[in-house]
């Protein structure tokens, strides 16, 4: 038999060795005992505080109530304020044009001249249309000449009745051509159809012009009318009468009246035309100019309240936050009554609501939170940048 080499011994010797330490599961308690002896101190040191051991394994540490300043402002009546971008144009505006072709003989007005009704702005040259005129003139009087010599005869019985009708009906178709040959040269003519003041002459006396051609261009601006567009929402809030101030692009303020407000929506944006009458007997104030329309509508109860306290709700509408009886944050929708230079007047919040105007993006909906009340200074000063953020 061979020999065997005595590392090969030692080999089965340990392999054997091992396998007669598994089978007695010793292996399983290594690492267990110094576990078991961290948690047996830490129910010795329960049973020393009196605490219960259950209990005091699940408790979990809490974190203090956030602090957050509050506000009660008083509520006061404010008038609805709705502001829309518009511009200004004219009262009533109008294209004169001829009505024959011609050469223009007349021409007595100019661009910027007042203007009544009625008043010639432009006259074609015409003087077969008036000899026409003279001539139909002179044979209405000679007809009503014969018809009275006509009459006096057959009062006295010397003229039979049939030539007095004859007479009559004479005179009737003189009138007729005069009228006639008045209406053909009032063809040349082009007159004021309102008051206002003439805009645009593009034409010069002497020169030629068209049936229809374009003589002048006139403008009513007394009053002169601002005009916007009001959204869906707003609507239900303004009516005929309503008074209203125009800011205009160039810093000048005016008032006005809403004189018409349209029942037809655009169907591009939904919104409905509202025109505002503004008295302009000087003529101070051009048409298409840029224009602010600040409408006053409805009074409504509201606070006023800086826009810092303003913030966004869970699902993105805009309104505060506030703190309940039991100190626990509420959110409220705002209904925007008016956007003024001290701060934003705010509809639809509850009377006595604790209004959070200090710390209200640093909680949600539900927190439960400390609250204080704002002293005065803070109060200013939120109110003072509210104010500075507006100039």
């Amino acid at each position: 038999m061979p020999k065997i080499r005595f590392h090969k011994l030692a080999a089965v010797v340990v392999l054997v060795g091992f396998a007669a330490w598994m089978a007695t599961g010793e292996f399983s308690s290594v690492g267990s005992v110094a576990a078991n002896n961290a948690k047996a101190e830490e129910v010795d040191q329960a049973k020393t505080s009196g605490a219960d051991t259950p209990k005091a394994a699940k408790a979990e540490p809490q974190a203090a109530p956030r602090t957050v300043a509050v506000v009660t402002p008083p509520r006061k009546t404010y008038a609805r304020a709705i502001r829309i971008s518009g511009l200004t144009e004219a009262d009533k505006r109008a294209v004169l044009a001829t009505r024959v072709a011609g050469v223009i003989d007349k021409l007595p007005v100019k661009q910027g001249q007042h203007v009544k009704t009625g008043d010639l702005v432009l006259m074609l040259a015409a003087e077969d249309k008036i000899s026409m005129v003279d001539n139909a003139k002179q044979l209405v009087a000679q007809r009503r000449a014969e018809l009275e010599a006509a009459e006096r005869l057959a009062k006295t019985g010397n003229l039979p009745k049939l030539q007095l009708d004859t007479a009559r009906s004479n005179l009737t178709s003189a009138q007729s051509l005069l009228e006639t040959a008045q209406a053909e040269l009032d063809r040349n003519e082009v007159k004021a159809p309102f008051d206002g003041v003439i805009d645009r002459v593009p034409v010069e006396l002497g020169s030629s012009i068209m049936q229809g051609g374009e003589v002048a261009t006139i403008l009513k601006l007394d009053p002169v009318i601002a005009r916007g567009e009001v959204s869906e929402r707003d609507l239900g809030y303004l009516k005929l009468g309503d008074k209203a101030e125009v800011r205009l692009v160039s810093g000048q303020t005016v008032e006005g009246t809403v004189r018409y407000i349209s029942r037809d929506a655009s169907s591009a944006t939904r919104t409905f035309r509202v025109e505002v009458a503004i008295p302009n007997a000087d003529g101070s104030v051009p048409a298409g100019m840029t224009a602010e329309i600040a409408l006053s509508a409805l009074p409504t109860d509201a606070v006023l309240l800086p826009r810092s306290v303003v913030t966004l709700g869970d699902k993105g509408d805009l309104g505060i936050r506030a703190v309940g009886k039991d100190n626990k944050v509420a959110f409220f929708p705002i209904d925007l009554v008016d956007d003024t230079p001290t701060g934003l007047v705010l509809g639809g919040i509850p009377a006595d609501t604790r209004i959070i105007v200090a710390g209200q993006e640093l909680v949600k909906e539900g927190d439960l939170v400390k609250p204080v009340d704002a002293d005065q200074a803070t109060i200013q000063k939120l109110l003072g940048e509210a104010s500075a953020g507006t100039q």
